[in-house]
């Protein structure tokens, strides 16, 4: 159980025509319940709503949990935005796959019932906190809900990065790059990659080489308790890419620094749904 909500946060894919309707729907619905509805600017702008209008990076700190409507992209791109809040998430499902937004369109109305009486369930997910060293000084820095991802670029070269778990080498892998995922992203990039399906709330970090050319270079589990040192040995036209979505070009000789972030995703989890249940849904599993 938790404390019943009275302040709703939405945050909207950018582009889905379904979205005018449910908003006409799904808004009057919650203020009839007395919930107030808070929407970021561009949001409400868009869809021509009256409802408390807030920048984006103000919302979580005016709401008791944040719905987001779209797809797992939508759903990352919120969970970096209000992760060092702790507000918890809910992802209502308007893409294809949806392995972070879990409710069913369908379903919406009775999950938000779920928030109103506090018999929601929330699930703590560990962040990446990525540094960008270059020439011994922090470029960047970033959270990662799913991996943080060295590509080569569009020619056909391979790369040679060195992997260390806290300060002893791993590997030096020849490939098309590297994943380091959270148990979270294990179910994306990874997962494609070769890498393993890891239970969400276990305290790892996966680290799934892209195409080795070494076909004995494997997927390496470690502990979430481990710094992890990436550095870029030989490659050109690469880059650093978090949750599919933000990043910037490497250089050889640019390096990472990877550890869990002080900060975490907490994820409302719907009624009756388990990580096992989601896998048969998802990957067609009998």
């Amino acid at each position: 159980m938790n404390a019943p909500i009275k302040r709703l946060g939405l945050i909207l894919k950018r582009h889905d025509s379904r979205l005018a309707g449910i908003i006409a729907d799904i808004v009057p619905w919650l203020k009839s319940r007395g919930i107030g509805v808070f929407m970021d600017q561009t949001s409400a702008e868009r869809y021509r709503t009256t409802e408390n209008a807030v920048p984006p990076e103000e919302l979580a700190s005016q709401v008791d949990v944040v719905a987001v409507f779209g797809g797992d992209g939508t759903f990352l791109y919120a969970a970096r935005m209000v992760a060092a809040t702790g507000v918890p998430i809910m992802g209502v499902n308007l893409g294809s796959l949806g392995f972070l937004t879990e409710v069913k369109l369908e379903e919406m109305h009775g999950a938000f019932e779920g928030l109103i009486a506090g018999t929601y369930q929330v699930e703590e997910r560990a962040l990446l906190e990525v540094e960008l060293v270059r020439e011994n000084r922090v470029l960047a820095r970033y959270l990662a809900l799913n991996d943080a991802v060295i590509n080569k670029g569009t020619l056909a070269r391979i790369v040679e990065i060195e992997v260390t778990v806290n300060a002893q080498l791993v590997t030096l892998t020849r490939s098309d790059g590297l994943i380091i995922s959270t148990p979270t992203g294990s179910t994306a990039y990874s997962l494609s990659a070769g890498g393993p399906i890891v239970h969400p709330t276990l305290e790892a970090f996966i680290i799934t080489p892209i195409c080795p050319h070494t076909l004995t270079n494997r997927p390496v589990v470690v502990p979430d308790k481990a710094v992890l040192d990436v550095a870029l040995r030989r490659g050109s036209g690469v880059m650093l890419t978090l949750d599919g979505q933000v990043g910037m070009p490497l250089v050889q000789g640019d390096s990472l620094k990877v550890r869990k972030a002080a900060a975490s995703v907490r994820i409302v989890q719907p009624a009756g749904s388990t990580f096992f249940k989601l896998l048969r849904e998802k990957l067609k599993w009998g």
